[in-house]
């Protein structure tokens, strides 16, 4: 077999895990795809010998890292900016058993709550942390990919460590069916109007982010606090709306559906039985594309 066809067959073989580090790295499918595109290119292009590659996943999964960590520089992202109004795109499936395809790109921790942490990232932390934490990159190579000392992408990675140990969903917390009588309490008590009995099923600390894209919002786009989150979900509830129960990055969620059109994706995080975030993707193009896999 010459080298081309073995480099093929290699990313190929490869391709579900380099796409699940391409999403968390980036936290968008279209711009994951163009790094797979990218990182081929210069695969292609490598001036290496396929018998001189010893882990081929390891090999490919810095190339795509460092392809990712070029992008996430260029958007010129910094931790310490405040939360831009955009969220990062969620995995939506059918509320069931996840498709092997969902699984790759997810494992069990990759809840939304942690993607939109990993946004926050500075993007040599969120390399570090990504490439070990999550695939288990040995530090050495993740450190020619930052061209830093080995130590010093150690700290990198134990300072990404401690901001996202807060949106990690312990593993007892992850009982779909748990989630789901929570979300149902509070379209119930949404749909009735009931303050008191939406206030009970948040968090005092809730925090609800609206990603409605290009689309001003009347009102502001993060809130934070029971009340406030409820007095919101009050007003905007819609009586005449299809709410049809979907997953978001593996948890309870739901799909909007209004005269035969999704228009909104409602994602929540659950914890110890109370909604500790809201997240609304209400952008209509953007949710018709995110929910495909439900609609067909």
């Amino acid at each position: 077999m010459d080298d081309e066809k073995w480099f093929a067959e290699r990313f190929e073989e490869h391709r579900p895990r380099l796409r699940a580090v391409a999403y968390r790295m980036l936290g968008s499918f279209a711009d994951a795809e163009d790094a797979l595109q990218d990182a081929w290119l210069r695969i292609s292009r490598a001036d290496v010998r396929a018998a001189e590659i010893e882990n081929p996943a390891g090999w490919l999964t810095t190339i795509v890292g460092r392809v990712c960590l070029n992008a996430l520089r260029s958007r010129r992202t910094r931790a310490e900016e405040p939360w831009d109004g955009s969220l990062p795109d969620p995995v939506v499936a059918e509320d069931g058993p996840p498709t092997p395809e969902d699984a790759a790109l997810l494992a069990d921790d990759v809840g939304l709550a942690l993607q939109i942490v990993l946004d926050t990232l500075s993007p040599d932390e969120r390399l570090a942390f990504v490439l070990h934490d999550m695939f288990e990159v040995p530090f050495p190579e993740i450190a020619a990919v930052l061209e830093r000392e080995d130590a010093a992408t150690r700290q990198l990675a134990s300072r990404a460590r401690k901001r996202v140990s807060t949106a990690r969903i312990p593993e007892q917390q992850r009982d779909v069916a748990r989630q789901r009588a929570v979300v149902d309490a509070f379209f119930a008590a949404a749909r009735e109007g009931d303050l008191d009995a939406l206030v009970s099923v948040l968090h005092p600390d809730v925090v609800a982010r609206a990603d409605f894209g290009a689309i001003k919002l009347p009102r502001p786009a993060l809130v934070r606090g029971a009340r406030t989150v409820a007095q919101n979900a009050k007003i905007g509830y819609v009586p005449a709306a299809e709410l049809r129960p979907v997953l978001v990055n593996g948890a309870a969620a739901a799909l909007v559906v209004r005269d035969g059109r999704p228009t909104t994706i409602m994602a929540f995080t659950v914890v110890d039985g109370l909604i500790t975030a809201l997240d609304i993707y209400g952008d209509p193009d953007r949710v018709r594309e995110l929910a495909t896999p439900v609609l067909s």
